[in-house]
């Protein structure tokens, strides 16, 4: 009785539910493979077959007899072979590094888009006083609007079109001003700053109360921020056309260095290290703008959803608390 219970319990660290959990599908491994692959071997494959291709070319010379493979016996041309290799090395271990923490920083800055629109909920709900019904259903409708700002802050990121879903959770004339400004997601800010400032101006909370809500709606505006800085400032080029020249010289050298060892295996060879070292040079360009719609990019789509539903819940349960 105890094995299987570990098993299922062992079950939530699978692939399966890793992926279900990052981004909401049920897929099985080999559709979750593939999605992930997909956007990086579509780039890179013309690259690894011309590697292929240069790595068999290279073979077919050297049983022709060329003298084209390094010499085993020439120790200052493998050691300048080896520096150029650990080189080159360094700076692929960092552009990945560096666009590991952007991709990190991004995910820690919409954990705390999360933290920062449960906890304003909440505050709202509980600190604004109803007066009449009418209180009940503005109140709402601003709570709606903390849901539109993640998703106004999502759209705005990906450079794309305001949408149905944030269309659904404000109403018309806000929709259609929202069309008209260059900053969706800051005119919502406004918009609910706007309106606790005008519950203060109706004695609805007091001063200290405000000032603890406006910290929430500055901290969501800090968030956006912190997100456009990610996005607007990429890592320099210099690296990224740096690393590429020196990936296109090691793929050319290589073939030359083993030749002699593999005959005409190089080129199989070249095929798995041009795939290897390609793929892990695409990933770090794909994952340090991670705002995008990629599969190995932010799950900003589930993010939002799981704000508007706690949003949702927080409005359905609290309605149903006060008709008891």
């Amino acid at each position: 009785m105890i094995l299987p219970n570990y098993f299922k319990n062992n079950s939530k660290n699978s692939l399966i539910d890793k992926y279900h959990l990052y981004k909401g599908e049920k897929l099985n491994w080999l559709q979750v493979t593939l999605r992930l692959e997909r956007s990086i071997i579509c780039i890179i494959l013309p690259w690894v077959l011309f590697c292929t291709a240069y790595g068999i070319l290279i073979s077919l010379l050297y049983y022709l007899k060329l003298p084209i493979a390094f010499s085993n016996s020439n120790s200052i041309l493998t050691n300048a072979v080896l520096s150029f290799n650990i080189g080159f090395t360094l700076l692929l271990v960092f552009r990945t590094n560096t666009a590991h923490d952007r991709f990190w920083e991004g995910r820690q800055l919409w954990g705390a888009l999360v933290n920062t629109s449960r906890n304003l909920t909440r505050g709202i709900w509980i600190i604004v006083k109803d007066k009449t019904p009418q209180d009940r259903v503005e109140k709402e409708v601003i709570l709606r609007l903390i849901s539109a700002f993640a998703v106004a802050m999502k759209l705005h990121l990906r450079s794309v079109p305001l949408d149905t879903q944030l269309a659904s959770l404000m109403s018309e004339k806000q929709y259609l001003q929202l069309q008209d400004t260059n900053h969706p997601p800051l005119q919502i800010a406004y918009w609910i700053g706007d309106y606790l400032q005008s519950q203060h101006d109706r004695n609805c909370l007091n001063v200290y109360q405000l000032t603890t809500l406006h910290n929430c709606v500055d901290d969501l505006v800090d968030i956006l921020g912190g997100c456009e800085r990610i996005l607007k400032t990429p890592l320099p080029l210099i690296y990224t056309i740096k690393l590429r020249q020196l990936l296109f010289l090691f793929c050319l050298i290589l073939p030359l260095e083993i030749v002699s060892f593999l005959y005409w295996w190089t080129g199989i060879v070249m095929a798995f290290v041009s795939f290897t070292l390609l793929s892990i040079e695409q990933i770090g360009s794909e994952i340090e703008e991670p705002f995008g719609f990629d599969p190995n990019d932010l799950p900003l789509n589930t993010i939002c959803n799981t704000i508007s539903n706690n949003v949702e819940e927080l409005i359905r349960l609290a309605s149903n608390t006060n008709s008891l």
